[in-house]
């Protein structure tokens, strides 16, 4: 399998991947355009630290996309922030490869 199906990327979004905390705010990257699927749902999952958080929206991307925890992600008009970023790789068996955003 490899990577997502085309027929489950059904949504876009724009993703502004986060370089560094700046003095007083974040500072972001470019902004790029990522066609995903977008789950609208309240999920518990695990953050990078390994602390339980609630996420409002997991966001399902190509495995390749830059979206570093702190990122910002516009979607119909609505800004959120990414409190975690997932690899999903299946190192060469047959699995959908993704990334799974989970955001604020």
């Amino acid at each position: 399998m490899g990577s997502l199906p085309s027929y489950l990327l059904r949504h876009t979004v724009t993703v502004e991947p986060s370089i560094e905390q700046g003095t007083f705010e974040p500072l972001y990257g470019p902004p790029v355009t990522v066609t995903c699927f977008v789950d609208d749902r309240l999920q518990k999952i695990l953050n990078n630290e390994g602390e339980e958080i609630v996420a409002r929206t997991v966001i399902y991307m190509p495995l390749d996309t830059t979206c570093p925890p702190g990122s910002r992600v516009t979607m119909t008009g609505r800004q959120a922030q990414v409190l975690a970023a997932l690899r999903r790789d299946g190192g060469g068996l047959p699995t959908p490869d993704h990334l799974e955003v989970a955001l604020q």
